[in-house]
This record gives C-alpha cells, sequence and structure tokens, in this order.
C-alpha cells in the first residue's frame, strides 16, 4: 500500500529485505512505523509518525547506525480493524523486511499486529500510545514494548484529578475495543475505591452515526458529567456533538483518545470551553527541554504521544548500534540494556555521542523527551499524566496530575 498524503508517506526503498535475511550489512535499514491513518485517530497519526522522524533525521545526518541509514516505512493498521492491522504488519515484516517496528498506535492494533506478525516473526515492536493494560499480559517472548504509561495508571490519575475539582459523580461511555475497556475498568476501580460514584459505565460501537440512545441511557443516570473514552475523530466527537445538541451533557471529561484540535474543530470551540483531558506527558527535566529544541529547530508543533514517538525510535536505533548490526536477532535484550542504568547518560540530540561510547565498548543509558525508559518484565514503563483543559479554542496544558 502507499500513501499520497505527504504526512503517511512511504519513504522509497533502498533495498529489498527477505524475513531470513540479515541486513546488517546493506546501505539502509528498515524501520516500520504502524498508526491508523484512517479512521478514529487519523488526525493525531501523522504527528506521531513526525515524532519518529525527527529521531531518524537525527541519526541519518549525524552518519547512521552502524553506518546504515535509516527509512521509514509506514503501514495503516485504521486504528479498528483488527485484520487491517495485521495485514499491515505482515507487509512491514514479511515483505518489506523492517528490523523494528515503532507502533502501533491503537492498543487492538498493536495486539493484532504483534499477535499475527511481529511475534511469530521475532520483530521487536515500541509502542508510543498504546495503554491498555492487555498490552502488559500478552505473550511476546519479550518482543513487545511500549514508552507510554498504561492506562491502569491513567484510570487512577483522572479518578484523582476529577475527586480534587469536586466532581463526585460521573457517568462514562467507552469504545468497545481493548483500549476503551481496559481504561474505562481502571477509570472506574479507582474512582469508586477512593469515595466517587459512577452512575453509568457503558460502552458503545464505533463508527456510527447516531448515538442518542447510548446518550439517552446515560443522561437518565442523573450524572452532571460525561466521560468519553473514544477517539477524536470517530465515535467520541460525534457522541460529544450529539449530547450538547439533546441538551444532555454541558460538561465533558476526554482521556487521551481525545486530544486532538480536530475535536474542537468539529465541536465548536464555546461549547467545550473547560473541558478537562488527560494524557500521558514528559517530566520536566534535560530530555524534555532537548526534545523540546529539536521540535522547534524543525519547525514541528507539538502534539500528543509525538514525543514518546521520538523515544521510540531512538531506542530502537541505539539498540542496532549497541549489538553491532541492523537485523532483529537479539533487539529485545540490546533494547533493554540502552534504556536502562548503568551506562552514561544520552538525552536526545546525543546520537553522536552515543556511537562514539559504544564503539568504545562503554554502556548507554537513554534518558528521552518523556523520561526514563527501564522497562520493566512486561515491557512497560512508569511515567507522568497530564492534565490538559480546553480554553479559548485551544487545548492548554495544566500540569502533571500529582
Amino acid at each position: 500500500m502507499k500513501f499520497n498524503n505527504p504526512a503517511v508517506a512511504v519513504f522509497a526503498a533502498a533495498m529489498t529485505a527477505l524475513l531470513s535475511v540479515s541486513i546488517a550489512n546493506a546501505d539502509s535499514v528498515k524501520i516500520g512505523f504502524l498508526g491508523g491513518f484512517t479512521g478514529p485517530i487519523e488526525s493525531l497519526t501523522p504527528p506521531i509518525q513526525k515524532g519518529a522522524d525527527l529521531a531518524v533525521s537525527e541519526v541519518n545526518a549525524a552518519g547512521g547506525v552502524n553506518g546504515s541509514s535509516i527509512e521509514i516505512v509506514a503501514g495503516d493498521t485504521t486504528c479498528v480493524d483488527a485484520t487491517e492491522a495485521a495485514n499491515a504488519a505482515d507487509r512491514l515484516v514479511n515483505s518489506e523486511g523492517v528490523a523494528a517496528i515503532v507502533g502501533a498506535l491503537c492498543s487492538g492494533s498493536t495486539i493484532s499486529a504483534a499477535n499475527n506478525a511481529a511475534i511469530p516473526a521475532g520483530v521487536v515492536m515500541i509502542s508510543p500510545a498504546s495503554t491498555s493494560p492487555a498490552v502488559s499480559s500478552m505473550d511476546d517472548n519479550d518482543l513487545v514494548f511500549r514508552t507510554v504509561p498504561s492506562d491502569s495508571y491513567q484510570g487512577e490519575s483522572m479518578a484523582k484529578l476529577l475527586l480534587a475539582k469536586g466532581i463526585n459523580t460521573i457517568a462514562i461511555t467507552y469504545i468497545n475495543n481493548d483500549y476503551g475497556k481496559g481504561f474505562a475498568e481502571a477509570l472506574e476501580n479507582a474512582y469508586s475505591g477512593m469515595g466517587g460514584t459512577v452512575a453509568a459505565n457503558e460502552a458503545h460501537e464505533d463508527g456510527k452515526a447516531d448515538y442518542r440512545a447510548e446518550i439517552g441511557s446515560l443522561a437518565s443516570s442523573g450524572a452532571e458529567h460525561l466521560v468519553v473514552l473514544g477517539y477524536a475523530d470517530g465515535s467520541g466527537q460525534t457522541i460529544i456533538r450529539q449530547a450538547i445538541e439533546g441538551d444532555d451533557f454541558s460538561n465533558f471529561i476526554g482521556g487521551d483518545g481525545m486530544v486532538a484540535q480536530s475535536l474542537i474543530d468539529g465541536v465548536g470551540a464555546e461549547a467545550l470551553e473547560g473541558m478537562i483531558l488527560t494524557s500521558a506527558g514528559s517530566p520536566a527535566g534535560t530530555g524534555l527541554d532537548r526534545f523540546t529544541a529539536i521540535q522547534q529547530g524543525a519547525g514541528v508543533e507539538d502534539s500528543v504521544y509525538m514525543a514518546q514517538s521520538y523515544d521510540a525510535a531512538f531506542l530502537l536505533a541505539l539498540a542496532m548500534q549497541q549489538k553491532g548490526s541492523n537485523d532483529r536477532e537479539g533487539m529485545s535484550a540490546a533494547l533493554r540494556a540502552v534504556a536502562s542504568p548503568p551506562g552514561e547518560v544520552i538525552y536526545p540530540g546525543d546520537w553522536a555521542k552515543a556511537v562514539e561510547i559504544l564503539s568504545g565498548g562503554g554502556e548507554v543509558n537513554f534518558e528521552g523527551a518523556t523520561g526514563s525508559h527501564d522497562f520493566n518484565e512486561n515491557g512497560d514503563v512508569s511515567g507522568i499524566i497530564n492534565e490538559n483543559v480546553i480554553q479559548d479554542g485551544k487545548i492548554m496544558l495544566v500540569g502533571e496530575i500529582m
């Protein structure tokens, strides 16, 4: 599949790679990027890929990885179709011969891509955006990682935030997939456990034109605040618009899948003024400062999970450099080695420094744009969750939820 949109352009192939053939000595090495270029997160996906592009540009400008330049090859999962996700991953793994994959973004897509293509072929995946707790429990042969914390943590953080604001009763609507189910369960358990009341917690299907029946059921619970765990370009936007039109709800809270300007453009700034949104964030410090400088220097506007994508691509390049080859074998062990102590700390922008250290037999410890990536046994990382709010037609960062 080829994309005509520049934001999802697939870089021209510089080599032919088969599953059983090492790519260590090629002039270039391919890294896959799996995202929902069509479907309910289509406005979120290109900026997230841009994060990976920034890392690759830095690596290539400094001589590449083991002397090879990196090419990013993109695949469209649609976010909501497990078969499309599996097919896209199969193309990257078995036709394009990628060494590793950044992605997927939606949790169900990551699970499908991993189980059907990446795990059987021994290909490491690092998702910058898949937050479902279900990703943690995969039987993945230590091949599936993520640079974003689980929704077990985001749900707890949202619960703390809402109760601290005096919001003691909520209704929840969640998209009926791995992401929505996991997030809704985590939120309900944490919120109820802290003394809040979940008046309703109901699933919805993505892609419908009319959610008025579902909205009516939620409104009948008596809750004044509706938590929408969906996607900004899909069900989430439609539900909020129709809830406003029917005068069913006027107070909304959203998870990370709703953090997109397209939500405001589609519903209207005035109607969404003050809406609370949560998303994974970056701790203050050198890593974030360095990434911000790189991002601004490239003229790239910040976006949700862009920094996590940069870190994922940089880590994959570091892993290949550490093990001295660009093939798939040994990638997960090398990834763990460069992501954790001991070793000299490497920040965004330090690719040339990292190569020098590794070439001399030293060790490195990457502290990325989103902080430490000390992967646990499930390939998960700790992290922070931010509060955001819609003000004057823009999504504004409030700060870390403590």
